[in-house]
């Protein structure tokens, strides 16, 4: 190849970082720049290597054969300057730069965060975003390197990494037992009131009392989307509600039906290929298997 017509280093790095984001308006605010400039970029680097990089599908801007070879050398290019960084500042192993972590609330509250941070400690020069919501896993997975989701991960153009099995069950506050009682069968459930999502807005299907056919339409309901205040209404005696265990475990809140019900629901790291060859995604990944094997007990009690 010509030397004149040698890519620039700079724009494979913007290339691999769309590799893994999907979207020109992630990248442009992961890199603080803008979505002109990226696609500049971009239309320059198919310029040096005399071909497209990227191609539009359903799910963002997915490879070329072309942009793949580049991105491989772009690896090669963020691995040395990896290098170099750690050479500078003394240590080999340190990671440094953005991460983005796109989770549900529970999950990423109790165990998301605790190996985030943790992470952080262990590498100072480590940002992170953290993005919480109740979603099912994207198609797109666009502006994060990486999903943390539960329930069915249903995906084409990613990979997924099982992290552990939990568990939804009814509970009711002690106070709410008293005055109620508590049901003696699920169809006695429909009697009750029931604290669980707003279905309207319900992404994750398997997190909704009717998911199933074996919970009844209760008599009334108080519904969340926040997973946190479905748990605090419990406690405050609103009615049963199907919430996690490892919620569950220090919210003051009594069993119902434990042996009649329950609901098992996997957890799920999931990215693209590209984001899975970037350091720092893995070593997150590392972080939650971590976190999820020493908390064990809390996921299955």
């Amino acid at each position: 190849m010509d030397s004149r017509r040698l890519p620039s280093p700079d724009d494979l790095l913007i290339l691999l970082t769309v590799a893994r984001l999907g979207r020109f308006n992630a990248v442009a605010e992961t890199l603080g720049t803008t979505h002109t400039t990226i696609s500049r970029r971009i239309l320059a680097l198919d310029r040096q290597l005399g071909g497209r990089t990227l191609e539009r599908s359903p799910h963002g801007w997915e490879l070329t054969q072309l942009g793949a070879a580049a991105v491989e050398a772009a690896e090669s290019i963020e691995a040395t300057l990896g290098s170099l960084s750690g050479l500078i500042s003394q240590d080999q192993g340190a990671l440094s730069g953005l991460v983005r972590v796109a989770t549900t609330d529970g999950v990423g509250a109790v165990f998301v965060t605790p190996s985030l941070v943790r992470l952080q400690q262990q590498h100072p020069l480590l940002n992170i975003e953290m993005l919480s919501a109740t979603r099912k896993v994207s198609q797109n997975r666009s502006g994060v390197d990486l999903e943390v989701v539960v329930g069915r991960a249903d995906v084409t153009t990613a990979q997924t990494i099982f992290l552990s099995n939990y568990y939804l069950r009814l509970y009711a506050s002690p106070g709410y037992a008293a005055r109620h009682g508590l049901p003696e069968t699920l169809d006695d459930v429909g009697q009750h009131a029931f604290v669980s999502y707003v279905e309207s807005a319900l992404q994750v299907e398997e997190l909704g009392p009717r998911w199933s056919a074996q919970l009844p339409a209760p008599r009334t309901s108080f519904q969340a989307t926040s997973v946190f205040a479905q748990v605090e209404a419990v406690r405050q005696g609103a009615g049963i509600g199907l919430l996690p265990n490892f919620l569950a475990a220090d919210a003051d809140v009594v069993p119902v039906l434990p042996a009649v019900f329950e609901r098992q629901l996997p957890i799920w790291a999931v990215a693209r290929p590209e984001s899975l060859r970037s350091a720092r995604v893995q070593a997150v990944i590392s972080a939650l298997k971590d976190e999820v094997r020493d908390r064990s007990a809390l996921l299955s009690g």
